[in-house]
């Protein structure tokens, strides 16, 4: 049986440009338009624009919105102010990873509401979580309402150093008053939307949501604006070596329901003390454990990429995995990130990596593996 993807607003412009499609988490991507290191490097250096329409947007209205998430997410919500963006997780009763999150607290002309921004391949997981959780919340159920909106709506991520320009090139206000994990609800072009100073690279930038109807003119003119400034469009491919460069884990590589936020090194996003929410009493306990295998940064002594689920050996004894590595544009050598036992992850441990047979040195390293300057 032929799975059928589902197309983002931009899929013709995509093809017409000569992009490589596939699909992921359910939808037909931009996985490169030409030369993936260009596009890491233009974004680096310059300015990368990202459609990312895929990813699912949920929205939670109501007097009961803040704490029907607090009870789910790992970080409290009802407390977040207007205007602000938190990271923060779905973990399940065993303390694994449902899916990682940011939430935003926006006011319309409405009223107030809290958007959830969740990952492509989790939307349909996380809407029958908040369905099963829906049925044992007992407080003021008349006054929640949630809806998923992921195709009412597109969403683009411009990333870099000369980011703040081309946004400015849309927007009513000035986005450089925004504060990093900021949001407003503001004219974009011809629509109001949603603009947040948040990002998935490691560089300072912006994500947009706007209706579909605003996507395909708005979406050409950041680009437009990009290629006057040495910047392009982006793939996902690019957007994978961007991010573990920057060292943000990936759901499905440093995150899974047999994952902890704990193990991934998320303790700043976990919230233990004075907070219950689902996966609590779980992470309470592997956090006394003090034994649990922790994520490590990795590069090798070789030129040989190390690769998701290779072997990790001290001593001849397998000590951890590999969860991704690629070849860094920006260091110009391999670079992995890992789980190891926890008394081997301090900066500086020797390890090898069994690369299908070959083993190549390596050396746990501190992350990220790369820092925007001035960051």
């Amino acid at each position: 049986m032929t799975l059928t993807l589902t197309q983002t607003p931009l899929h013709a412009w995509h093809t017409a440009r000569g992009a490589k499609m596939a699909g992921f988490g359910g939808w037909s991507m931009p996985i490169q338009y030409g030369s993936i290191v260009e596009e890491h490097l233009a974004t680096r250096t310059s300015v990368g624009l990202f459609d990312i329409s895929h990813m699912g947007r949920l929205i939670f209205r109501g007097a009961a919105a803040g704490s029907f998430l607090d009870g789910l997410l790992s970080r409290s919500i009802s407390n977040l102010p207007e205007g602000r963006v938190r990271y923060a997780l779905l973990t399940n009763h065993r303390g694994g990873t449902v899916d990682d999150v940011l939430v935003t607290h926006l006011r319309d002309a409405k009223g107030p509401f809290f958007l959830m921004v969740v990952n492509a391949g989790n939307l349909q997981k996380v809407l029958a979580w908040l369905e099963n959780y829906q049925k044992e919340f007992a407080v003021g159920q008349a006054d929640l309402e949630w809806q998923d909106q992921t195709h009412q709506q597109s969403m683009f991520a411009v990333q870099g150093p000369r980011a703040e320009e081309v946004v400015t090139s849309v927007c009513a206000r000035n986005p450089s008053e925004m504060g990093y994990y900021t949001a407003r609800f503001t004219a974009m072009d011809t629509h109001d939307g949603v603009l947040s100073r948040t990002g998935y690279t490691g560089e300072d930038g912006w994500e947009l949501i706007v209706p579909v109807a605003a996507a395909e003119a708005l979406w050409k003119k950041l680009f437009t604006c990009c290629k006057q400034i040495g910047g392009t469009s982006v793939g996902l491919a690019a957007r994978d070596t961007l991010r573990l460069e920057a060292a943000m884990p990936l759901y499905g590589h440093e995150l899974s329901e047999e994952i902890s936020p704990l193990q991934a090194g998320l303790e700043f996003a976990v919230h233990l003390k004075d907070h219950q929410f689902v996966g609590r009493d779980a992470l309470v306990r592997l956090a006394g454990e003090r034994n649990f295998p922790r994520r490590v940064g990795l590069i090798t002594q070789g030129r040989r990429v190390p690769r998701e689920g290779y072997p990790i050996r001290v001593a001849g004894r397998v000590v951890g995995n590999v969860s991704s590595g690629t070849h860094s544009p920006t260091l110009g050598q391999p670079i992995a990130m890992g789980f190891v036992a926890q008394e081997l992850a301090s900066v500086g441990t020797e390890v090898l990596i069994d690369m299908r047979g070959r083993e190549e040195a390596a050396q746990v390293v501190e992350l990220p593996f790369y820092k925007r300057p001035g960051s």
